[in-house]
Parts: C-alpha cells; structure tokens; sequence
C-alpha cells in the first residue's frame, strides 16, 4: 500500500509519501467511513453527511491524533520531542472530545428541547441545533485504537 503512495510522488504529490502524515489520515477516513455504515445499520438508512460529520462511533478526532502519535513513536522513537509533542495533542484532543465536547451536546439537547415546545413561526423549523458534537469515553477509546491499529499496519 505505501508504494502506492510513494509513486504518487512522482505525480507531483510527495506529501503522499509522508508516512506520518499518511498513516494517520488513512485513520480518519477510515473512521468517518465506519461512523457512516454504524450509523446507517442503525437508522436503516444512509446518510452520507456522517462522512463529515462530527460525533459519533468511533471517534474520528480520536482515530487521528493517536494515529499520528503511533506514526511518530513508531519513526522517531518513543524518546524523541517530536512523539512527546504528538502524544500530548493526542491527549488533549481526546480530553476535549469526551469532556468539552460531551457538555456542548447536552446543552444542545436542552436547547433543542426548549425550541420544540415553544411557539414559533414557520421560520423557525430551520434553526434547530445539530447534536452528536462530541463523543462517549466508549467512542473515543474505540477511535484511538483504530488508529494505533492503522499506524502499526501502515509502518
């Protein structure tokens, strides 16, 4: 698969050959894509907006940053500043999205449930909030091994 990649690099494209770079992105999209199929067995229909959508199993956010942590200790080696840089990313995107994140979509449940047993005009159908903003403990562990997982394969 790297090779791949690495002919790209001959297209004009040599960030493609970033393993680091690859690795955890490969993560992502891999993540959104499961998001998207969890989601649709559940509802019974796709939705395709789940591809970019935040929120939900696993944890996309989650799946890049412990992807990119994993890529950089796997290259530079757990001793280096470059993983202790990525490691405390990593720690502090997964902290926002089950901590900060959780507390936004509560209040946006509130918010939601005030605006549908209020009066309102016609207008107002249009303005309601968008939940699933942030993710279970559940959700972002899950995201954080997929993309370890990816990371080990890919190198």
């Amino acid at each position: 698969m790297t090779e791949i990649f690495v002919s790209l690099w001959d297209l004009g494209m040599p960030v493609l050959s970033n393993q680091m770079l690859v690795a955890p992105i490969i993560a992502w999209m891999l993540a959104q894509i499961i998001k998207t199929a969890i989601d649709s067995l559940r509802r019974r229909k796709v939705n395709l907006k789940m591809l970019i959508n935040p929120g939900g199993m696993p944890s996309a956010h989650s799946a890049l940053v412990a992807g990119l942590a994993t890529a950089t200790a796997l290259s530079q080696g757990v001793d280096s500043p470059l993983f202790a840089i990525t490691l405390v990313l990593a720690m502090i995107v997964m902290y926002d999205a089950a901590g900060v994140r959780q507390a936004v979509d509560r209040q946006s449940e509130i918010l939601t449930h005030i605006l549908t047993h209020v009066p309102r005009t016609s207008d107002d159908l249009d303005r309601f909030l968008m939940g699933l903003v942030g993710h279970t403990r559940v959700q972002v562990v899950a995201g954080a091994l997929l993309g370890i997982t990816i990371a080990m394969l890919w190198y």
